[in-house]
């Protein structure tokens, strides 16, 4: 009895373009990660966790205490007909000090589980390829560390992508400290170049495009696969 092999599944394609705003290839994305499910839940709280740990506790109310003046007694104990104070500084007075003001060490932190950071980078990751906003570059490593070369490139690979916006944020993701397009990239408006480990479902979603450069992915692929127990 013969059984019948099950035909593999078609592989995710991910577009190439060159420099020059053309596209060279396709490049076989992982699975697990652009195809993952969007858990919209997880996302949001994901966003939240990311702003808020953003916050810093500046806000700072001095006590009764800390206010700068006298500490005569206000008017005396008895015979004022009015009610019994000692200094002026006291909260029920203007100027005088707050009651249960901030204090400026407030913790504003927030944490998720290393899985679900994961999870929720997969999950940005697989909308944004959805909606058609990941592409790959090739040569940014080669780049000319020129604002002006760089800004001529990406005019050049948006200009393939079918898109209504009027204003296009990008994220440059390079898998390493790579000197020339750092410097190309760093001073374009609404563009952004990060490492691919700095990745977060904030960043991933905050900007319009995602310019990768293909050596991104076998990072990828190793940090987000289902199942890893550490790092």
């Amino acid at each position: 009895m013969t059984t019948k092999r099950k035909k593999p599944s078609p592989k995710i394609k991910g577009s190439v373009f060159d420099l020059t705003g053309k596209e060279v290839k396709t490049i076989a994305l992982p699975e697990e990660v652009f195809a993952a499910p969007v858990n919209q839940a997880l996302l949001a709280q994901a966003v939240r966790v990311y702003l808020t740990n953003q916050r810093r506790a500046q806000a700072k109310a001095k006590t009764r205490a800390e206010v700068v003046g006298s500490r005569r007694k206000i008017w005396r104990q008895k015979g004022t007909g009015r009610a019994r104070h000692g200094d002026r500084y006291a909260p029920i007075f203007v100027g005088g000090g707050a009651a249960h003001g901030p204090k400026g060490n407030q913790n504003y932190r927030l944490k998720l589980t290393k899985k679900m950071r994961r999870a929720a980078l997969r999950s940005a990751l697989a909308s944004k390829f959805q909606s058609r906003e990941i592409v790959f570059v090739e040569g940014l490593k080669q780049i000319k560390p020129k604002t002006k070369v760089a800004a001529e490139a990406l005019a050049k690979i948006l200009a393939q992508l079918s898109s209504e916006k009027k204003k296009k944020k990008c994220l440059v993701v390079i898998p390493e400290v790579w000197e020339k397009p750092m410097r190309a990239f760093a001073n374009l408006a609404q563009t952004e170049i990060t490492l691919v480990q700095n990745l977060n479902p904030y960043w991933v979603l905050n900007f319009d495009y995602l310019l990768m450069a293909p050596e991104v992915m076998a990072i990828l692929t190793e940090w987000l696969k289902p199942g890893r127990q550490n790092g």
